[in-house]
């Protein structure tokens, strides 16, 4: 699909964050795959028959907040006033995976995507919120073990999970952002080659060679068709990309992710039951579903609600942050960008990226990109990453749980002006990076 937009100059500087060693990341891998369950059920006729037949067999379910469950229970996923909201998890958790031979201590929420489709159905946006980031948490309690957590002004946001589980990281984001999140999903890296062997790989472009000793990938410059152990490497990828930080690694998650859609949303993929069934059946066997989310009615209905949505209006962002000057291997929320951004989300604002950057490890594809050759050799044994302490300050802009909005700033989005219905794209703050799913970026190797 050709890329009518704009080439927007890659991020400059290298932040400091993320060069330290830290511990495993197994879910940064694994966690992309749920962005792409609703699209992977896009499939007509036959989305009720593969959402019934994958449910019948589903893990056990979680319960979220009473508010968000009452939510789910009541609304119709296609009609919630001001859009539906998704979170995303990904845990850092090995247990029951492929190559689970290593204990790995507790679980983190080493990926968190909430995904914001407009009530509209016009548009969906994924928001990454890096790992690092040092965020309010509030008091959680822990689902397996009973224990209680007190309220922290200030903590690592991949702890939120450790913490009280999917419904702790969900009540983190809606203090950060001010949404509801009525529904959400856990998923594990195992998913991640189950969906890219089921579209027989993916195609992801590469602009600078990629050498990463800890993942055990290697990518010569050029297109590579990756599904797979090389897929998850590819994914997992920190220190072979960008500046080597996990803001690098979130960047080139959407150069994946945006060519997984554009594949999955494409004519040959729709037209195939076969394959929709596969990709739906590699997604939902690898999560744990929100009660809410656990229906087949409200997986048909998160279909519906994308079935011929541009990949134009599908955009991946990563949510504002700034270097924690207490701790150079953390970021705090930078709070300018960060506030348009959740009233954006909050008010259901229809946005664009044509005024920001790509990511880190990402840029825009050159004309004329050749296939190239070589291909990813081995998958290793996992990144040497570790979760570090520290503390920052700063919380999110339009706190507080719930849907209820901030005040609007004179410098933020305004509804847009409309031609017939369809209103005009605002776009978001030039600081914050991302890419829509139509354009063909390549990642950049360090």
């Amino acid at each position: 699909m050709p890329d009518a937009t704009p080439k927007r100059p890659r991020t400059a500087g290298i932040a400091r964050h993320g060069r330290l060693a830290r511990r495993r990341g197994w879910g940064t891998l694994a966690s992309v795959v749920a962005s792409v369950v609703a699209v992977a059920l896009v499939s007509g006729t036959s989305v009720a028959a593969i959402a019934g037949a994958q449910l019948a067999t589903a893990p056990t379910t979680v319960k979220l907040s009473t508010d968000d469950q009452s939510t789910a229970q009541t609304a119709d996923i296609t009609a919630i006033k001001g859009g539906a909201n998704i979170l995303l998890i990904g845990s850092d958790t090995r247990v029951g995976q492929f190559d689970s031979n290593e204990a790995v201590e507790g679980a983190r929420n080493d990926v968190t995507m909430l995904i914001h489709i407009s009530q509209d159905h016009t548009q969906l946006t994924a928001v990454s919120f890096p790992r690092d980031l040092m965020v309010p948490i509030p008091s959680c309690t822990n689902p397996e073990t009973h224990a209680t957590y007190p309220a922290a002004a200030s903590a690592q946001f991949n702890t939120a999970l450790g913490n009280g589980g999917v419904s702790c990281v969900v009540d983190t984001v809606e203090n950060l952002t001010g949404l509801s999140i009525p529904y959400a999903g856990l998923i594990t890296f195992d998913g991640v080659i189950e969906m890219s062997n089921a579209l027989g790989g993916v195609d992801v472009c590469v602009a600078k060679a990629i050498n990463d000793d800890y993942t055990g990938l290697h990518l010569t410059p050029g297109s590579h068709a990756l599904q797979g152990s090389d897929a998850l490497a590819y994914l997992r990828t920190r220190h072979g990309v960008g500046d080597g930080s996990d803001l690098a690694r979130i960047s080139s998650q959407q150069v994946f992710l945006s060519a997984l859609l554009r594949k999955v949303t494409s004519g040959d993929t729709l037209s195939n039951p076969i394959t929709l069934y596969k990709l739906a059946g590699a997604a939902l066997s690898n999560m744990v579903l929100s009660d809410g989310l656990a229906q087949a009615r409200t997986l048909v209905g998160l279909a519906g609600t994308l079935r011929g949505m541009s990949t134009s209006n599908m955009l991946f962002v990563q949510y504002p942050v700034a270097d924690d000057p207490a701790n150079s291997a953390r970021v705090i929320v930078d709070q300018e960008p960060a506030h348009t951004l959740n009233l954006a989300l909050q008010q259901d604002v229809k946005t664009s990226l044509s005024d920001s950057k790509t990511g880190r490890a990402s840029e825009e594809s050159p004309a004329g990109t050749g296939t190239g050759a070589g291909a990813a050799t081995g998958t290793g044994t996992g990144a040497a990453t570790g979760t570090g302490s520290g503390t920052g300050t700063g919380t999110g802009a339009g706190t507080g749980s719930g849907s209820g909005s901030a005040a609007t700033p004179s410098s933020g989005p305004s509804a847009g002006t409309t031609t017939g219905t369809t209103p005009s794209a605002t776009p978001l703050p030039s600081s914050i990076t991302g890419q829509s799913a139509s354009e063909q970026t390549c990642s950049v190797g360090n």
